[in-house]
């Protein structure tokens, strides 16, 4: 009986010990890697637009894991779903920064998402990378901006259809989706457009909550109003899966863009994927990408994608890859970040986005993305695209090089004396 207590003992202590050296192995694989967070909706209404944001970033980072990852150590992604709710994407911000110990997190689409997440970010003193175009009017030291501000899409839509390339529009319906992003930016365009002598009786704005799906009365609604003798086009800040039933209605109630051009700014190759876009031809979009632009830089890209999607079995993306806006801006940020924290040497916060400030990027898009020195958005070019029988974009006008980001829109009064750069709190 003692020598089999004593063999109990024995085993208990290297069971223990086993159990120790494991810990302390999975401490050391802990402490080889670098953490990084995806927070983006795969499932709800924002998943049509956020899933492949999730695996550009994975792509990305296998890319840079290939090519021996960041500092001598392997990039980690953990991957959570918000699942397009706007407190939970709160909590999930909150998991991978204080429990996954994350050194950045790449997420969000809507505003309100982005929203939500912000105080967390602050409050930890911790990174977001955020790589949707949206309505500025925000500057946190915690957060880089990779898509555009108003005036790298909206302001310059709205110039292209006022011009008369664009058709000369002299009365704008302006159509969202009820939250901030849509009612922000069509507060600064609706400044925008008084500004150049539209009268408020040619002004139409209306709202459709995130999912809605009966787009009938309000197409219907559009055609009345721009039927009263002045050319009409559509500002459509519509989010999501409702785009669908959005251009479907388009087209079955035969509204075409050389009667009333649509602009849209939420609206890419992604979106297009699930409706019949050849009555849509013409109607447009503003990016500051599309796949269809012709360089290797692009060409190149396009390729890394569709071999990525073909390779991971991605629905969808591995019989028809197709790249877009939001997946360009993901590609460039998590780069930048592994370019800023090699340069600091650190993944520490504060240095950086001291090393952030000038970082620059070859971009897919065939120019070179640069971040600015201060205010924590890209120089980003402007493109409008056509719509086209097939789903893609033909440029149809663009800047002559890439645009300097106005966060605080100049055309919001009490933006007057505010300044593009973050405040140190």
């Amino acid at each position: 009986m003692k020598l089999s207590r004593r063999l109990a003992g024995k085993t208990l202590i290297a069971l223990g010990a086993a159990a120790c050296a494991l810990g302390l192995t999975e401490m050391a694989r802990a402490a080889d890697t670098i953490k990084v967070g995806i927070l983006h909706s795969l499932s709800g209404t924002m998943a049509i637009s956020e899933t492949v944001l999730k695996d550009v970033a994975l792509m990305t980072i296998d890319e840079i894991n290939a090519k021996g990852g960041v500092l001598g150590k392997k990039l980690e992604p953990v991957v959570v779903d918000p699942a397009s709710n706007w407190p939970l994407f709160a909590e999930k911000a909150k998991q991978l920064i204080t429990q996954d110990k994350v050194a950045a997190v790449f997420g969000c689409w809507t505003s309100v998402s982005r929203k939500s997440v912000l105080p967390v970010f602050e409050e930890t003193n911790s990174l977001l990378f955020y790589p949707v175009q949206y309505e500025g009017e925000e500057l946190s030291k915690n957060v880089f901006y990779t898509g555009a501000a108003p005036n790298q899409q909206a302001i310059p839509a709205v110039e292209y259809l006022m011009s008369k390339d664009g058709g000369s529009a002299k009365r704008w319906v302006l159509l969202g989706t009820d939250y901030v992003y849509p009612r922000t930016t069509n507060k600064i365009l609706r400044a925008f457009l008084k500004s150049k002598g539209v009268a408020e009786a040619d002004i139409m704005e209306e709202y459709t909550p995130f999912g809605h799906s009966d787009y009938q009365s309000i197409i219907a609604k559009i055609k009345k109003f721009a039927s009263e003798g002045k050319k009409t086009a559509v500002v459509s800040t519509i989010n999501g899966d409702s785009n669908v039933p959005f251009y479907k209605e388009l087209g079955n109630q035969g509204l075409k863009a050389t009667d009333v051009p649509v602009v849209a700014f939420s609206v890419g190759e992604e979106e297009l994927r699930g409706v019949d876009t050849k009555p849509l031809v013409g109607h447009l979009a503003a990016w500051n990408y599309f796949m269809s632009i012709k360089s290797p830089a692009n060409t190149a890209f396009v390729k890394q994608w569709s071999d990525y999607a073909k390779a991971k079995n991605i629905p969808g993306h591995k019989d028809k890859p197709l790249t877009n806006d939001p997946m360009e801006a993901t590609y460039i940020g998590i780069h930048m970040w592994a370019q800023a924290v090699t340069k600091a040497k650190s993944t520490d916060t504060d240095k950086v986005i001291a090393a952030m400030a000038g970082q620059t990027f070859p971009a897919p898009g065939g120019f070179t993305s640069t971040m600015d020195k201060e205010n924590h958005h890209l120089h980003k070019p402007v493109f409008i695209g056509e719509v086209k029988a097939d789903g893609q974009f033909n440029v149809v006008w663009k800047t002559k090089g890439p645009v300097v980001a106005d966060p605080w829109s100049d055309f919001i009064p009490e933006n007057k004396d505010k300044k593009n750069v973050p405040e140190k709190k």
